[in-house]
């Protein structure tokens, strides 16, 4: 089941598995009480969340990671992210009052997205990590076995249109379709239901 949490810009979920929990993405830093709430709101306890994964590390996406992991939630990373974990760094920076907690990485998970479906069932899960780097070079999409698809930032499919000849957007989403999927859920953007 995949739940949305929207505190802020970016859309979070929670993808509740069998035996574990995995959050998909934050918001930016300096929105953790607004978090907190959101989760109070769906009866979630932070101790419920086990896992944490971003979609990409892109400031948006990753602003509570560092806190997180602080507070216990093991970070799984892909490892095509590895070189991209402190991209935000420099960003958040600038701007002191968000009070930024750096992401340690030191004790995180790291796996290959071809490896990712016997990892997730591990954790009680059915799906799969797939890599999606037409918005960013560390762009994953996870694709559910009830059909739910998590993209983050992946421009939707209508707009391939109007991006000309972009081959690896027509790619990632080529790969995606190949999974059939149900439901898209996109970072920024409502949620899409497909008609097969």
């Amino acid at each position: 089941m995949v739940q949305l949490l929207k505190y802020g810009n970016t859309n979070t979920y929670l993808i509740k598995g069998e035996s574990a929990n995995l959050l998909v993405d934050t918001d930016w830093a300096g929105t953790l009480q607004s978090f907190y709430l959101e989760i109070k709101k769906h009866n979630i306890k932070l101790s419920d969340i086990t896992h944490i994964i971003a979609t990409h590390y892109h400031p948006d996406h990753i602003g509570l990671v560092g806190e997180l992991i602080k507070m216990g939630i093991k970070l799984i990373i892909v490892d095509s992210q590895v070189s991209y974990i402190h991209f935000a760094d420099k960003i958040f920076a600038k701007d002191k009052s968000l009070k930024y907690q750096p992401i340690d990485e030191k004790d995180a998970i790291i796996i290959k997205a071809a490896e990712s479906r016997n990892f997730l069932k591990g954790l009680g899960i059915d799906g799969e990590i797939i890599k999606t780097p037409s918005h960013s070079e560390d762009s994953i999409s996870l694709i559910l076995g009830c059909g739910d698809c998590i993209v983050g930032d992946l421009e939707p499919f209508d707009y391939i249109s109007g991006y000309g000849c972009n081959v690896k957007l027509l790619e990632d989403w080529n790969a995606i379709m190949r999974f059939n999927p149900k439901t898209i859920h996109f970072g920024h953007f409502p949620h899409k239901t497909i008609k097969h």
